[in-house]
């Protein structure tokens, strides 16, 4: 089977596919782009399937999985927040007033691609693209031992180790010269490898059992 991972960066997406052997890199200005190909399943790490206020069961127990780490999953996606508004204080205000939690700057800025994203799969119902986080899969592939932050040498070091034995050979090239000029970041090509590892051979999910579907059917499942 041919198994995609996607992860976002400041410039579009970092693709990386798994059909048997072969593992490739690639790097994409949308996720339309990103898809094109043939595949059997794809990973994204972004949310997929959103409340009207935010709150996901999926986010609180990814969060719990991954104490004391926790922060690395960012929560409270919705629609409303980049259809309505384009100015996160103002999106904030609105919240409040509906007695909801404020959104991060973090997820804030991660709207363009939650929405691209969004638009995507509801147009492709029928092709098999789930949610996953990187750091979930990364904690499965340590064992259950929580790693430490993926942008200090030895957070680094650990996930490209962890990647090796999973497969990925090419790594160390992948991190330099093929992501020279990419735009694209370190942890932005671990993370989309550990994304297309889950896409290619799931491990489980939060929550386990039946998909909870948002409003437009989609799943609010994360797996790893």
């Amino acid at each position: 089977m041919i198994a995609v991972g996607l992860d976002g960066f400041s410039k579009g997406w970092v693709a990386v596919s798994i059909d048997g052997d072969r593992r490739t890199l690639s790097f994409h200005g949308d996720v339309a782009d990103a898809l094109s190909r043939p595949f059997d399943r794809a990973g994204i790490d972004i949310p997929i399937g959103m409340t009207d206020d935010g709150e996901r069961a999926c986010d609180r127990l990814a969060r719990a999985r991954l104490r004391p780490h926790t922060s690395r999953v960012f929560t409270g996606a919705r629609r409303w927040l980049w259809l309505e508004f384009q100015d996160p204080d103002k999106a904030n205000k609105e919240a409040r007033r509906r007695g909801q939690t404020a959104v991060s700057r973090q997820l804030w800025h991660l709207g363009p691609k939650i929405m691209e994203v969004d638009a995507f799969v509801r147009a492709n119902a029928a092709r098999e693209i789930r949610e996953v986080h990187p750091e979930l899969v990364f904690l499965r592939l340590n064992g259950g031992t929580p790693l430490p932050r993926k942008k200090s040498e030895e957070g680094d070091a650990l996930r490209r180790k962890l990647l090796k034995r999973a497969g990925f050979r090419e790594i160390d090239r992948w991190l330099t010269v093929t992501r020279s000029g990419s735009g694209a970041t370190r942890d932005d090509v671990l993370d989309a490898c550990a994304v297309a590892l889950a896409a290619h051979e799931p491990s489980g999910c939060v929550p386990e059992g039946p998909q909870p579907l948002d409003g437009h059917d989609l799943p609010m499942q994360i797996w790893f």
